[in-house]
């Protein structure tokens, strides 16, 4: 009779150990938290990434080829339209040059014998020999060899020295053709440059912009090209000066792209406001951050919250319906700024949301204690 009682007390334990260990094993190991939605403004932006550069620059080219004789400026220097840039020095042409020189004698040759016959019928022409007429034809000939001479020499001039003598050295002076600042300057003193003419644009002198009118330059991607249209007002940030945005107004969108490592590109332009505090250089690197679209108080939850499904690839949350206990919902979503995203339907504000990756974040953390 005792043995039946010991063993009966045995199995009794044993039931309860055995209920106990279910109940225990039957509640989940992690106690999921929550979150409700709530309503906030998203803006979903771009940035374009690119430089600012002056909205005119214009590159001073020579009229004449030679040698860089002086130059009277600086890079940084303000010049006035007009203002004298550099001198260049003619390195004449042997051959143009003795043709030239050629051409000056035969045409001296021609006047002298004119000159002759001019007298003699001059003579003639004052004793009544010959008649006005015939005197007049005599004297335009003359009076013709007489310029084609002077044309030779400034031909011969303008050879050996880059200009005739009626215009003094107008071509090997190098002057302004506008206003503004000296950007660049790319050769020096000695250089042989060229003269920019219909085969040949020349060598650049120098470089000059108005430094007060700036534009950006960027390029942004083929899926968020749609969304943009001239006119929108943008903020642009620069690499050289931190914690300052300059506002800026999109005014050109590029017709074609240009492909760039697999993706299409199009380039933008937009006209930047200087702030006077701040001295900006062309060049510069910048970001353009563009708002594309903006929702002001929608219903949203953080997107860390968004699982989806593996085979419909939809989105959907986890609510909560009881004591750690969800339900799967599918849901519509709307934009998002990379951090919220709005909700279109399948929630509302009194939702509670599973945290689902709290599992991963304990066991990091159990991890990190064993450690």
């Amino acid at each position: 009779m005792k043995k039946k009682l010991f063993f009966g007390g045995i199995a009794v334990a044993l039931i309860a150990v055995l209920i106990w260990f279910g109940k225990k094993n039957s509640k989940s190991p992690i106690e999921y938290e929550t979150e409700k939605p709530f309503k906030t403004n998203i803006v979903r932006k771009t940035v374009a990434t690119g430089k600012v550069v002056p909205l005119e620059e214009v590159e001073i080219k020579p009229q004449i080829s030679g040698i860089i004789d002086k130059i009277f400026v600086e890079e940084g220097a303000e010049v006035k339209k007009g203002d004298l840039i550099a001198k260049v020095r003619v390195v004449p042409n042997e051959q143009a040059l003795s043709n030239a020189q050629g051409r000056v004698t035969k045409v001296q040759l021609q006047v002298d014998n004119a000159k002759i016959v001019y007298n003699r019928n001059k003579k003639l022409y004052d004793t009544g020999v010959i008649s006005r007429k015939d005197f007049e034809s005599i004297e335009l000939s003359y009076n013709q060899a007489k310029q084609d001479l002077q044309n030779a020499k400034n031909d011969y001039q303008i050879i050996k020295l880059g200009s005739s003598g009626s215009s003094g050295t107008a071509n090997t002076n190098i002057r302004a053709t506008t206003s503004g600042m000296i950007l660049e300057i790319p050769v020096k003193e000695g250089y042989q440059v060229i003269q920019s003419n219909n085969f040949n644009a020349g060598t650049t002198i120098a470089s000059i912009a108005d430094m007060s009118k700036m534009i950006f330059e960027g390029k942004v991607d083929e899926s968020e090209v749609g969304k943009l249209k001239e006119g929108i007002d943008i903020k642009v940030g620069l690499g050289a000066i931190d914690n300052k945005k300059f506002p800026a107004r999109l005014t050109f969108i590029a017709p074609k792209g240009t492909e760039e490592s697999g993706a299409v590109q199009f380039k933008i332009k937009a006209d930047v406001t200087l702030d006077e505090a701040y001295f900006v250089r062309a060049g510069y690197s910048a970001n353009a951050d563009i708002v594309l679209e903006k929702k002001d108080s929608v219903l949203s939850i953080k997107e860390s919250l968004l699982q989806f499904d593996k085979k419909t690839e939809k989105p959907y949350v986890e609510v909560k319906i009881g004591d750690q206990e969800f339900e799967k919902r599918t849901i519509k979503l709307g934009i998002s700024d990379g951090i919220n995203v709005e909700i279109d339907s399948g929630l509302v504000a009194a939702d509670e949301i599973k945290i689902w990756n709290k599992a991963k974040k304990d066991k990091e953390k159990d991890k990190e204690k064993e450690d």
